[in-house]
């Protein structure tokens, strides 16, 4: 939330309770649509390479898409032991913005124009803002990458 808020934008910061809950149960915990909250996951391309998507809850990442996205010829989910070394965070409270360092990062293009939900960086807490924000901290782009919405 410090990084948001030294791009001096307004953001809105939503907390829930029942611990790691999937991405549904949490638009359910929040009272929201989960066309509006969206999951952050991570893959890799080999030793050092690694790639941020973020896409709905409802959807699942399509590897072949995010590969292609990432000008990879394979990317892979990140195994969820390696997690919190490569990135901060642990697996249920994984945001696009604040991993130790800033990775290629890709919204699912169903972000586009919306305000959405991601993860305010730990279980039980999100933070709702415009996806153009997320993209210019994340230096993040937009791609065809999520199946099943």
């Amino acid at each position: 939330m410090r990084i948001i808020e030294k791009e001096g934008v307004e953001y809105k910061v939503h907390e829930y309770d029942g611990g790691a809950l999937s991405g549904v149960e949490v638009a359910e915990a929040l009272g929201e649509d989960v066309d509006r909250v969206y999951k952050t996951l991570v893959t890799t391309a080999g030793p050092g390479k690694f790639y941020v998507f973020v896409i709905p809850v409802v959807a699942e990442l399509d590897l072949k898409k995010a590969s292609k996205a990432a000008g990879e010829k394979a990317v892979e989910m990140l195994p969820q032991k390696q997690l919190l070394p490569t990135t901060g965070y642990i697996h249920g409270g994984c945001s696009p913005v604040g991993m130790k360092k800033l990775f290629p990062t890709f919204f699912d293009n169903s972000a586009e124009g919306k305000v959405i939900f991601v993860s305010a960086g730990k279980v039980g807490m999100q933070v709702e803002l415009p996806c153009d924000v997320l993209l210019k901290i994340t230096n993040g782009k937009l791609a065809d990458i999520a199946r099943g919405q």
